[in-house]
């Protein structure tokens, strides 16, 4: 008779990269970093089934409790739950598994001055993840810090392995960041931070102990593994407003189509072409005037425009699917 091998508790819980649009900005809203390490923290909460009969539900609980913030579109993400990822010796206690999701959300003043008494915050999420933002421009980080790093890393990688990797370091790069003969995806977002994980170029990997430092890290690091979440939470938003139209969850009920423009300049971390834009909103049939105007952008006055809801029973997929220029 075998002897049964005593396993550690495993606790579910939630975690929730809520974004919105403030200033033009895309931003998260982070718990402050008073807990591991002083890291800023996505919101997080442990899911009990005796008080919530289904993930949602207890996720939007937590995050009401923590920060005060009632949220509105949702979708889950992913299953984070790698043995370490909570960096508890030896894996002691009980293992954490946490559900990622995505949650869309608006700001206004009120709502923010519930968030700073909760200890909550709305930050921009390129200071977490400063590579992704294109709009001005391709990041003077990449070239001067993470390239040279990651090549530095990769060769060291191909000298002391046994066995190749495939794909190997080198064509990982290729393809994570646009060199050579490869466009820059914004949709690789996850696979970028992955490379610098490795690479030793993530602060969280060295705290972590997986890697050693490979020079200053770019970036402002996250407890645990929550950069690695705010990551796969961006790929996903930058790939799904191309064929849904979540964008418009970010969106107040009435705005003009440079407002729009925007907003998905900063989802998509990329400068769009004024012109080109527009016809693209008019051909995909997405929005509709409202018949009102504003003069809040200084100049003469703006059409005002709303999400033309029929959409949804016109055709299946109605998005904006915007393409490097």
């Amino acid at each position: 008779m075998t002897e049964t091998t005593a396993r550690p508790p495993v606790e579910i819980g939630l975690n929730a990269a809520v974004v919105a649009i403030s200033g033009r900005s895309p931003c998260i809203l982070a718990i402050g970093g008073d807990g591991t390490n002083g890291r800023d923290a996505l919101p997080f909460g442990p899911f009990d089934p005796q008080q919530h009969r289904t993930f949602e539900t207890s996720l939007r609980a937590s995050v009401e409790a923590q920060t005060a913030l009632k949220l509105g579109y949702i979708e889950q993400l992913y299953t984070f739950g790698d043995r370490g990822r909570q960096k508890l010796p030896d894996e002691a206690g009980t293992h954490m598994v946490s559900v990622g999701y995505l949650a869309l959300t608006r700001t206004d003043a009120e709502a923010n001055e519930r968030l700073a008494e909760a200890g909550a915050a709305w930050r921009d999420w390129y200071s977490y993840l400063p590579w992704e933002d294109w709009r001005q421009g391709r990041p003077v980080v990449i070239d001067q810090v993470i390239l040279p790093a990651l090549k530095n890393w990769a060769s060291e990688l191909i000298h002391t392995q046994r066995v190749p990797a495939l794909p190997s370091p080198r064509n990982r790069m290729r393809l994570a960041f646009g060199l050579e003969d490869f466009p820059w995806d914004e949709e690789l977002v996850l696979e970028r931070y992955e490379l610098l994980y490795e690479a030793g170029l993530a602060e969280e990997a060295v705290t972590d102990g997986r890697a050693r430092s490979c020079g200053t890290a770019p970036g402002i690091a996250m407890r645990h593994d929550h950069r690695r979440i705010l990551a796969t939470a961006m790929a996903r938003l930058r790939g799904k407003i191309k064929y849904r139209p979540v964008i418009f969850e970010l969106m107040a009920p009435e705005f003009t189509l440079t407002e729009l423009q925007a907003t998905v300049e900063a989802i998509s971390g990329r400068h769009l072409h004024k012109q080109n834009f527009r016809r693209l909103v008019e051909g995909a049939e997405l929005v509709e005037p409202t018949g009102g105007s504003t003069s809040a952008t200084g100049g003469r006055p703006a059409a005002l425009f709303r999400f033309r809801r029929r959409i949804y029973e016109e055709r299946p997929a109605p998005g904006l699917k915007v393409g490097m220029r």
